[in-house]
């Protein structure tokens, strides 16, 4: 039991030669793990069997946090410390228990590429498990926004919800009168809905950088694309670019492959990335172009222009999304974005949410 006192103390990080107990001298040192970098109130702490901060292993780090504070909090003590770096402590994530968020996404991609294999293998399966959570968080809030990419048609075949409206107009004439007066309707043609393919399906072409700083808004790009691609009479197509073009486009509804797939670093141009768009393009008036970016173009800028101008001349739907930084805010070079604008493409700064009913109401 740690009393108040040492809570406190363990909060504010001070007096740790005064705790007064070995249940707060062995969470100081468990804290300190995390949060103290071996200088805060945890370090070189004695636990009473010879062993200090310095000495805890993860796996004995990982015991103690369980033991102390419970496995929810264990585990998102241990997320938070893969998410500042602490690659030793990936071992000891749990698939099944760990919390999924963007944040820890991108720190579990950002370890990719200089794990052992067996440490590889776990980090597969946490980032499938994370990917795959976040998906469906995300489509459950975008779905009301992207409703009316579908649209619904009467039938008689069943198969679908009952339309009631209808059922009750087409059977009027059944309707009998009880002994007391009130009317039943006895239909004998139910009438059900059904969801109906438009007569030409809408290409969505997502453009997205991958130039540094760039990992959130990948991420965020990646998890659309596979929610997108879910919908029907919607093709989706992923360009990924920095100085080079990458069409994943095979990889849409496997957004763990696409974001493994992806190479994060170089530069940026833009225009070479909107000109094989533009290739892709088969019937203008039923494409949407998003472009996510911080519009820090590394080409002649009006070359980019130029490809903004034939897109839109083309009838195409363009659309420039502002990059988001770390903490979910707009991070973008205003200057090159606002002649981006002058050229015949909106620029905005949205949330996924709002993207969606962007894209809900281009689709309907």
């Amino acid at each position: 039991m740690i009393s108040a006192e040492d809570r406190w103390r363990l909060i504010l990080g001070t007096e740790r030669e005064q705790l007064t107990s070995d249940a707060a001298a062995r969470a100081s040192v468990s804290l300190d793990e995390l949060y103290g970098e071996g200088h805060g109130e945890g370090s070189n702490v004695s636990l009473g069997r010879g062993t200090s901060s310095g000495g805890l292993s993860t796996r004995e780090w990982s015991a103690e946090l369980a033991d102390l504070f419970g496995a929810r909090v264990r585990e998102e003590v241990l997320a938070r410390a893969v998410a500042r770096g602490r690659a030793d402590a990936l071992t000891e994530l749990s698939p099944e228990s760990v919390t999924p968020s963007v944040e820890l996404l991108r720190q579990l991609l950002s370890l990719k590429g200089g794990l052992a294999p067996d440490r590889l293998n776990h980090l597969r399966t946490l980032v499938e498990r994370v990917v795959i959570e976040l998906v469906r968080e995300l489509s459950t809030q975008l779905r009301p926004a992207l409703h009316g990419a579908v649209l619904a048609r009467p039938t008689r075949r069943r198969g679908g919800p009952l339309d009631l409206r209808r059922t009750v107009a087409n059977n009027l004439r059944t309707v009998r009168f009880r002994a007391d007066g009130t009317p039943q309707l006895m239909p004998d043609r139910l009438v059900f809905k059904s969801r109906a393919r438009r007569s030409l399906d809408w290409r969505i072409i997502l453009v997205v950088d991958v130039s540094g700083s760039m990992e959130t808004s990948i991420i965020y790009s990646a998890l659309m694309a596979a929610i997108l691609s879910g919908l029907p009479a919607v093709s989706v197509q992923f360009v990924a670019f920095s100085t080079q073009v990458v069409d994943l486009s095979d990889k849409v509804s496997d957004p763990l492959g696409l974001l493994l797939e992806v190479v994060v670093g170089g530069g940026t141009d833009i225009a070479r990335a909107l000109r094989y768009a533009r290739s892709l393009i088969a019937v203008p008036r039923r494409t949407l172009v998003l472009l996510v970016t911080d519009f820090e173009e590394g080409g002649p800028v009006p070359s980019l222009l130029a490809e903004v101008r034939g897109m839109v001349e083309s009838g195409a739907r363009p659309l420039g999304l502002a990059a988001l930084d770390d903490r979910g805010a707009p991070r973008y070079a205003k200057s090159i974005a606002e002649q981006v604008v002058a050229a015949g493409m909106p620029v905005a700064a949205v949330t996924p949410t709002e993207l969606a009913a962007w894209i809900g109401a281009q689709l309907r």
